[in-house]
């Protein structure tokens, strides 16, 4: 694991300043992790956007198909979907001016890292909000 993946200040900027984040990957599903994280982000006062190909309303909120789609500003574009499908939704996430990806546990790729951090963008990868809220004093 490359450290700069996991950066605090990246972690703090999302954690603490992010109040808009699209969920790639959720849907209805209660079951999925995806859906206890936007719970979890709702909790802690974030406003979730699910991005799903069904694009159905979860946990009281329109989805949508794709990261083009949401007709407002997103902060942080958080990742569910496998490493190798999860580089497009980095470069997405540049496009529409996200302030910051994050790819989940497990989610790693390098490529994808380098092109958003070089184009401006905080990105943490292999972690999840959950984990790095329960690290805070």
């Amino acid at each position: 694991m490359s450290r700069s993946w996991q950066d605090p200040e990246a972690i703090r900027l999302m954690l603490d300043e992010a109040e808009t984040w699209a969920v790639v990957g959720l849907g209805g599903d209660p079951s999925r992790t995806a859906y206890s994280i936007a719970q979890l982000l709702q909790e802690r006062g974030k406003r979730i956007v699910p991005v799903h190909p069904r694009a159905q309303e979860v946990l009281g909120e329109p989805g949508f198909r794709d990261l083009a789609d949401i007709p407002f500003p997103v902060d942080v574009v958080d990742v569910f979907r496998r490493s190798e499908q999860a580089g497009p939704f980095a470069d997405q996430a540049v496009e529409i001016g996200a302030r910051g990806v994050w790819f989940q546990l497990g989610v790693v790729d390098e490529a994808a890292f380098e092109r958003t951090t070089a184009a401006g963008v905080a990105m943490v990868m292999d972690t999840c909000p959950a984990i790095e809220w329960r690290k805070r004093p």
